[in-house]
């Protein structure tokens, strides 16, 4: 553990500082693009005008065969396009496997400026990101790299969920956090092989009233995990992510599963599918309505102080600062897109 005075120092001399506060920046969705597929690079400069945050993916779903394609395919992606306000980020390969290592010192000597966010998978505890914490600050200050790289926690074994109050603070690098539901699934020995949503089998059961049939109600299977996953991330002060949801062919589904996880507190998810780029920017960008709520509560209130009525609800700081959640969020919205600022009068 490190003690609050060394917690924002460089752990390598000419390293960049660590950051203090998480740059402001809107992630609704997170964009999977696998590199080693030349006509799906070729589509990189157009998608990133369309998404938040584009990501070379290295792991999961990338044969082995491919890895080092991958590898270089995001590279020579990081070097072609102009990603402008939107995010570059890379899932490498876990830290256990043989190409972890390569992935960084690669990455980070090839676009290391450029590359915003590594997102690890199957992080276990703090030690995980201790140890890329340190790879990456030797990294920046060989290649002088002018900014930190920030770290992203997949959230995706048991030993992961029980630590993840630690893994959440472990190191300023740290960004967020997203959900993992098939590898955890795998690592509880849960008994699903969906991607993300619900199980029709995962139900509560009204009760018996005589011979009348009785109805059920499915339930979520990742509620606890989110809600943990949520805690840790607004007590440590990052940001956190709903993951995949494998089914493309419900996008019912899918949306419902990404509103869940966005009213409980997360700021964005996965989009694995083209089709679900639009469900992450209708569900992660807040409600016109609610907006314009919002903005009532903070125009009766500016300071948040005291307490008033608005069309027969009571409102008080807590609310102003649900209020102020909602708005800011919105800004970013509407900064990204006219019709969104249109909607919000903004």
């Amino acid at each position: 553990m490190k003690l609050p005075r060394q917690f924002f120092q460089p752990l390598a001399i000419g390293a960049p500082s660590p950051l203090r506060e998480l740059p402001v920046r809107l992630e609704r969705m997170i964009h999977f693009v696998p590199p080693h597929m030349e006509k799906m690079r070729a589509k990189v400069p157009e998608l990133a005008k369309q998404v938040d945050v584009v990501l070379g993916n290295l792991e999961d779903a990338i044969p082995v065969e491919a890895k080092e394609a991958a590898r270089q395919g995001f590279i020579d992606m990081g070097k072609s396009v102009d990603f402008g306000p939107t995010g570059l980020w890379t899932r490498i390969n876990a830290l256990n496997s043989p190409w972890a290592l390569d992935d960084v010192i690669e990455i980070v000597g090839a676009i290391g400026n450029k590359l915003d966010v590594i997102m690890l998978p199957k992080v276990d505890g703090p030690w995980d990101i201790h140890y890329l914490d340190q790879l990456l600050a030797q990294l920046e200050a060989r290649h002088k790299i002018g900014k930190p790289i920030l770290i992203h926690a997949i959230l995706e074994t048991a030993q992961g969920v029980n630590n993840v109050e630690a893994i959440a603070s472990a190191s300023p690098r740290m960004h967020g956090m997203s959900l993992g539901p098939a590898d955890l699934a795998a690592s509880r020995a849960m008994k699903t092989t969906r991607v993300g949503g619900g199980h029709p089998e995962y139900k509560v059961l009204a009760d018996a009233a005589g011979d009348a049939p009785r109805a059920s109600y499915q339930q979520d299977l990742w509620h606890y995990t989110v809600g943990r996953m949520v805690d840790a991330c607004a007590a440590a002060g990052i940001k956190p992510f709903y993951g995949p949801f494998g089914d493309f062919s419900d996008p019912a589904a899918c949306e419902t599963q990404f509103r869940n996880a966005f009213l409980m507190g997360c700021l964005g998810a996965w989009s694995l599918h083209p089709s679900q780029i639009a469900i992450a920017k209708i569900v992660y960008s807040p409600d016109p309505g609610e907006v314009a709520f919002a903005k009532k509560i903070v125009a009766a209130m500016p300071d948040g102080a005291g307490a008033v009525m608005i069309d027969g609800k009571m409102q008080d700081d807590a609310t102003w600062k649900q209020a102020k959640v909602l708005i800011d969020l919105a800004k970013l919205v509407a900064a990204k897109d006219p019709d969104m600022a249109a909607e919000y009068a903004l």
